[in-house]
């Protein structure tokens, strides 16, 4: 592990520390259960959101993709549906929907913060007008009894995540496809000049992204049984949150797994944190949103030291 991921770990020890002493209900089993339940989602878009990052690109609308994947699976569900079909249903509405970002940012060449962003509002539109301005509740456990099972002693949300990291991380460290992916996060026009699939990488690289989402909201729904009409609002804020604070740069060319999975941790822990000492909800994105401001402003803070100085700083 590089010195940004021993830093999370020791974040996330320290913020244990200081609420397990603060409230008297934090360090119980239920608690890191719970803790690490409301994990799953965003260590799969977490994942996604790193790719991204590491190529240059960005998703704001990928909590609003969940969302929409949900829906489709409540529909399947709540028709008598099967719960394989559901599992199904997801992920090919999370990839269908990445593929409209892909074809938005990378054939219509729109910058991906502006693509994504007017793909966030058509996607608000479309949630609102499927749900009718109701919550998608009252879903059989069907979906819930399959995904809460275990594998060889594993429970399936786990063996997901390990089986998705693994994956990545194959693709990123043993496959052209990560080359390609960290090349054109440094320059694309070099990449492009090298020979490089760029469109190709791009395109895949939104897939991907949404095609984890689609999972995410398989489990989503298993767990909660019901899609509301602000499904998914803060997921692209928490997911950019913690794939920064995990040392992947959100100018390109450089992420890190294991960084991510750390970030999720630490911003899933402090939020848990913050609302067993007393703290609303409604001050969650700004805690989210002070971390990312914090991140990046120590980096860019650093990058305008000295070089001598900064390697005083770290010696």
């Amino acid at each position: 592990m590089n010195g940004r991921e021993w830093s999370l770990l020791v974040a996330c020890l320290l913020a244990i520390a200081i609420f397990s002493v603060a409230s008297p209900h934090y360090a119980t089993s239920g608690n890191a259960a719970t803790v690490l339940r409301n994990s799953v989602e965003l260590l799969l878009i977490g994942l996604g959101m790193t790719l991204l990052l590491a190529m240059g690109g960005i998703d704001v609308s990928i909590g609003i993709v969940m969302g929409l994947a949900a829906i489709a699976i409540g529909r399947v569900l709540g028709a008598d549906g099967s719960p394989v079909l559901a599992i199904i249903v997801g992920p090919l509405v999370g990839a269908l929907l990445g593929c409209v970002t892909a074809i938005v940012v990378v054939l219509g060449r729109v910058p991906a913060i502006v693509g994504t962003l007017g793909l966030l509002g058509v996607y608000r539109t479309a949630v609102f007008v499927l749900l009718g301005g109701q919550w998608l509740s009252g879903l059989p456990s069907s979906l819930t009894n399959i995904l809460a099972t275990t594998v060889f002693g594993v429970p399936v949300p786990a063996l997901v995540i390990a089986i998705a990291y693994l994956i990545v991380w194959l693709a990123l460290r043993r496959t052209p496809y990560g080359l390609h992916l960290l090349a054109i996060g440094n320059s694309e026009e070099k990449a492009r000049l090298s020979g490089i699939p760029v469109i190709k990488t791009r395109f895949m690289t939104f897939l991907i992204s949404g095609l984890l989402t689609g999972i995410a909201a398989t489990f989503y729904v298993a767990t909660y049984r019901n899609v509301e009409m602000t499904v998914g609002s803060t997921l692209a804020l928490d997911a950019i949150a913690a794939v920064i604070l995990g040392g992947t740069s959100i100018l390109g060319g450089k992420c890190s797994l294991i960084g991510t999975v750390l970030g999720v941790l630490l911003l899933r822990i402090l939020q848990n944190g913050l609302l067993l000492i007393g703290v609303p909800s409604l001050w969650q994105p700004v805690v989210t949103g002070v971390l990312i401001i914090g991140v990046l402003g120590f980096e860019a803070a650093s990058n305008r030291l000295p070089f001598g100085l900064i390697q005083r700083a770290r010696a």
